[in-house]
């Protein structure tokens, strides 16, 4: 009983701070001709009331695709259509096809506010009380507080209650798969992270660690026996919920095509906007777009990514592990972040999701990443109007990490920081007294990490960029998140190749 009044507690927080924060701006709120995001959605709602199916992903003259058109797989369009038949019975002007474009009105921002609210409500903060229930060996305050830290995480509730999309629906789904899969139900995660592939298709960036860790269960089984007909369920499960979900899409070669265009637009370039991976970042010294064709650049861009995959996947499916999966899906995630292929500024909410999964396992780490991830996003929030939320609920997050878990204690510990085994195995060549200074320099790190993030945040938010630099401040943003997520990105490698218990003595999910 106690558990689960403390869970509701946590959930009526979590819940206040979303609707606070939904209260302010959404993108390109009253910026004609293309508005943003949120107009975006109300578009998509627009777009599959009005038209038939085969005419969702086409350009016609009653789909300007050049206007929003729909770039999200199949489940996004039936969530989107489902939207719109609600909205119709409220007031038909709200999807009504061409006239209702750009509308923007109270009553139909509460609609539309109340949809995200209604999709974190129903998926991801379920799936993040049960994952926080779940936990092993831990107490029933540290569960709490687990959740807590996890609801709280800022980068999420801005761009979803805050800038306007869905992504807690997609992360939520992954989050079931995990839970799934952690937990021996692999037909079950296996379907429910389906669904988040074909909500997002940014959910490839979690398919390697999902891939891995379930081949490395059948192999654990032996393919000749219970590992053979478990490869076979997985396989149907897989086939079956894509065939469900792409069923009225599949009738025509060229619809099917079309729709995967849609989804893998190449044409965009390299990387949107300002994001801090390393093709923006190596953008300042090198113009990669201008100098390398765009076949190369996707060629490059692959090798990268998938070389810095390769020993993380490789560990995963020779030893199989629930902590093993989750660390993985970090360093995964971050990697196709850094690496891949036309990315986006949010997509490291995608990065964001299994950090918080880890979050009770190395606090110290996990919120030094959840912190410098919400700072990334800092350029996309200001052009919206959100920088008062953007930093009460950063100051709401560290309030919750530091009240909860013994952050700076924790960083003292070669143990704690799960860099044990990486400390012996480097002692046989590296003299003792260096490190034994490692947990030192990594506060130091951490230390310089957070003064340079405030104090370029308020060079952002109270000076002028100089003319002939106009995206100055964004472009440093960019640059040090970069920098960190290099770092984080080695780090998080490490303590995966060299942890040679593969998490069978650590918490584990049940």
């Amino acid at each position: 009983m106690e558990r689960w009044c403390g869970m509701a507690v946590v959930v009526l927080l979590a819940l206040s701070v979303r609707w606070a924060v939904s209260l302010h701006p959404y993108s390109g709120a009253g910026k004609p001709p293309l508005f943003g995001d949120y107009e975006a959605q109300r578009h998509w709602q627009e777009v599959t009331l009005n038209l038939p199916i085969r005419q969702w992903y086409f350009n016609s003259s009653d789909n300007d695709l050049q206007y929003w058109g729909l770039d999200y797989p199949p489940l996004t369009a039936y969530h989107s259509l489902l939207c719109a038949y609600v909205a119709e019975r409220i007031n038909p002007a709200w999807v009504a096809l061409h006239t209702s474009r750009g509308h923007e009105s109270p009553a139909h921002k509460l609609f539309m506010r109340a949809t995200v609210f209604l999709a974190d409500l129903v998926i991801y903060i379920p799936a993040v009380v049960l994952y926080c229930c779940c936990l092993k060996e831990t107490s029933t305050k540290k569960k709490a507080a687990s959740a807590l830290c996890i609801l709280l995480y800022p980068g999420l509730i801005l761009i979803d209650h805050g800038h306007f999309q869905y992504n807690a629906v997609s992360l939520g789904f992954a989050l079931w798969g995990v839970l799934g899969v952690s937990s021996d139900r692999d037909l079950l995660g296996s379907l429910a992270f389906c669904l988040a592939l074909n909500y997002k298709q940014m959910e490839l960036y979690h398919s390697l660690p999902f891939f891995c860790f379930l081949l490395g269960k059948c192999f654990q089984k032996g393919l000749k026996g219970k590992g053979l007909g478990l490869l076979v369920k997985l396989a149907c499960t897989v086939a079956a919920s894509f065939t469900v979900c792409w069923l009225p899409f599949s009738t025509e070669r060229e619809q099917a095509l079309q729709v995967l265009r849609r989804l893998f637009p190449v044409d965009r370039g390299l990387f949107e906007d300002k994001v801090a991976n390393v093709w923006c970042s190596l953008s300042v010294f090198v113009k990669m777009k201008d100098l390398l064709p765009r076949d190369t650049q996707i060629l490059v861009s692959f090798c990268v990514t998938f070389l810095s995959l390769l020993p993380v996947c490789t560990k995963l499916t020779l030893h199989p592990s629930p902590q093993g999966f989750r660390f993985a899906l970090v360093a995964c995630a971050l990697s196709f972040f850094l690496f891949s292929f036309q990315v986006h500024e949010k997509s490291i909410l995608l990065v964001a999701l299994p950090v918080c999964l880890v979050l009770h396992e190395i606090p110290f780490m996990a919120t030094w990443f959840l912190l410098v991830s919400t700072f990334s996003l800092l350029p996309l929030l200001l052009r919206d109007g959100l920088l008062m939320p953007w930093a009460a609920t950063a100051v709401a997050f560290c309030t919750a990490s530091t009240t909860c878990f013994p952050l700076w204690a924790e960083a003292s510990e070669e143990e704690a920081l799960r860099l044990g085994p990486f400390c012996k195995a480097a002692r046989r060549c590296v003299p003792q007294r260096r490190l034994v200074l490692l947990p030192c320099m990594l506060r130091g790190l951490f230390l310089a990490s957070v003064t340079v993030m405030v104090l370029l945040t308020l060079m952002t938010v109270t000076l002028d960029p100089p003319r002939k630099l106009p995206d100055l401040f964004s472009v440093l943003v960019c640059f040090v998140s970069c920098l960190n997520f290099l770092f984080f990105l080695v780090y998080f490698n490490i303590i995966i190749i060299w942890d040679s218990k593969n998490g069978r003595t650590q918490k584990k999910v049940n």
